[in-house]
This record gives structure tokens, C-alpha cells and sequence, in this order.
């Protein structure tokens, strides 16, 4: 589990080929190596990833096949920056959102317009996570929390400040750049669990509703 913020930016100083399609990652770090161990859990551009071997400088991940298909990896290459977030831990702030690591699809940067101290972005996204976007609503973005300012026919607007901008990998994105998208976990819960149990009814919010409700 992550929040979506972003501890540090990594580099990619290798990359393996170890069977078909599948691939081997060395990511130069500093921040997310201090307290690390084989086996943990560190969110690559938001993807969650398995760490294997580990030295004082770059630890190394491997990224199955259907990763590589589903999200924005296969666009990385040697001394490609991305977004380093380790596990949360139970015992600190919880400054994000919940972020599984499991990107639901990929989309594109649309538009990229800077706005006073702000650059908004729109991104198109895959039709069928239409039902996860709400306005005000949160988001991953390559692994970083954020939140929707509009949410349009086929894409959505962010917003970002410049702390985001000059931390994270987004800043340095333009238009027509691959990002990973992982919806809001709460939502997809719901929406699962109203198309799974038909009877599920919302209730009608009118006056009777309240007065049997103790309003």
C-alpha cells in the first residue's frame, strides 16, 4: 500500500532482458535504499515492484510480462528519471490517498498549460475507467497523488504546484507522453460492489428518508 507521494526521483542505470518480454530493472536511488530490504515493496512511476538485490546505491526489480503491457515501463530507458514511493508504513502520516501500485491503464498527456504559479494538465484516459473519475476526486498519476479539477468526456484536468512540478518526474512531461493512471481505490470498491449486488438500491434522499432517519 502507498499514498502517492513521491520520496524521491531514481534513474534507471540498467536494464536486463531475462525471458521473453520480461525485463530486469537496476534503479539508482537514495532515499528509498536507507531502510530497505529483498522483498520490499517500492512503487516505480507507480507501479508496484519487488525488490531483489540491493546494494548502498541501486536496487533491482523485476517486471513481468503483463507489466510491461498494462502500464508505461516499456517506455523507460537507461537514465530515464521515475518516482520512488516505499511502502507506507503504520506508523507515520498518511498524506495521500490509498495507492495499491496496480495501474488500472495508461493515458496521455493532452494538454500542459501553466496557469500563474500552477501547470495544469489534461489527460486522455481509457473509456472504460470513465466511472472511477469524479471532480475533487483523487487520482495516481505515474504514482503521484493528485487531485481532479474537471472531469471531461474522454479526459481529466489536473492541477499541479510547483513543489509537485520540480519533485516528481510529471513536471518535466509534455504533451503526447505516456503516464500511468491508477484510479481512486474507494471508488472502484464501491462501483464494484453496486454492479455485482443487484440488491443494492441507493435510497431516495427525500424528507421521508430523513424523518425516518432520526433528521
Amino acid at each position: 500500500m502507498f499514498t502517492g507521494i513521491v520520496e524521491e526521483v531514481g534513474i534507471i542505470k540498467a536494464m536486463k532482458k531475462t525471458s521473453h518480454q520480461a525485463i530486469q530493472l537496476d534503479i539508482a536511488a537514495e532515499v528509498v535504499i536507507e531502510d530497505v530490504h529483498i522483498g520490499d515493496s517500492i512503487a516505480v512511476n507507480g507501479v508496484c515492484l519487488t525488490v531483489t538485490t540491493y546494494n548502498e546505491k541501486i536496487f533491482t526489480v523485476d517486471v513481468m510480462p503483463e507489466t510491461i503491457k498494462a502500464t508505461s515501463l516499456n517506455a523507460l530507458k537507461v537514465q530515464s528519471p521515475v518516482n520512488l514511493e516505499r511502502a507506507m508504513a503504520a506508523n507515520g502520516r498518511f498524506g495521500g490517498h490509498f495507492v495499491s501500485g496496480h495501474v488500472d491503464g495508461t493515458g496521455m498527456i493532452t494538454k500542459k498549460e501553466a496557469v500563474a504559479n500552477a501547470i495544469y494538465y489534461d489527460i486522455h484516459y481509457p473509456s472504460d475507467l470513465r466511472s472511477y473519475f469524479i471532480k475533487k476526486g483523487s487520482v495516481a498519476i505515474d504514482g503521484i497523488s493528485l487531485t481532479i479539477f474537471d472531469v471531461k468526456k474522454d479526459s481529466i484536468q489536473l492541477s499541479l504546484i510547483p513543489h509537485t512540478a520540480n519533485e516528481t518526474t510529471l513536471g518535466d512531461k509534455g504533451t503526447g507522453e505516456v503516464v500511468n493512471i491508477e484510479c481512486d481505490m474507494l471508488l472502484k470498491h464501491v462501483h464494484h460492489l453496486l454492479q455485482s449486488d443487484t440488491t443494492i438500491k441507493t435510497p431516495r434522499m427525500d424528507k421521508q428518508f430523513f424523518m425516518e432517519n432520526g433528521f
